[in-house]
């Protein structure tokens, strides 16, 4: 029997709905473990993980090629929206604005990634979730319209 074996690294994130700063200090740690949990039993390998206060960077290899980056995606943002507001680490609702990020990398940049990832907290005292998102889609060369991006207020 042949054997499939692939090296894929991906960065995603994605947003909280109307992206409300509802991922806090004090449940940042759990939402990563639980989302990390659920990229292990999709048997994916989760090499970063930050959540900010209203979005996350997940940087992974994806391994498991049963499940596609769209499913994948869904699944994480079903299951830890259940998650935050089964917990009630909120007053409010909890759940995620429609729509990702999905950029692929080099093994060669794969410590880079790691470090920008988890420099998250540093980085956006710099720049701006909206600047950082924009600058991705040029970098990657990824043709967009401004509509059809994420919901950005500032």
């Amino acid at each position: 029997m042949a054997n499939t074996y692939t090296q894929i690294y991906i960065q995603r994130f994605f947003a909280v709905k109307f992206r409300e700063n509802k991922i806090s200090e004090e449940i940042r740690d759990e939402v990563e473990k639980y989302i990390c949990g659920i990229f292990n039993h999709k048997k994916q390998s989760v090499l970063a993980i930050y959540a900010n206060p209203d979005h996350i960077h997940i940087f992974f290899c994806y391994r498991n090629l049963q499940i596609s980056i769209p499913d994948l995606v869904k699944v994480v943002k079903v299951e830890s929206t259940n998650f935050i507001n089964e917990k009630k680490y909120l007053k409010t609702h909890f759940s995620w604005q429609e729509g990702y990020g999905a950029f692929s990398y080099s093994k060669s940049q794969k410590e880079n990634v790691i470090k920008y990832v988890l420099n998250q907290k540093e980085h956006h005292q710099k720049q701006s979730f909206k600047h950082e998102y924009i600058g991705f889609l040029k970098k990657f060369e990824i043709e967009f319209k401004n509509e059809y991006l994420f919901e950005f207020f500032e």
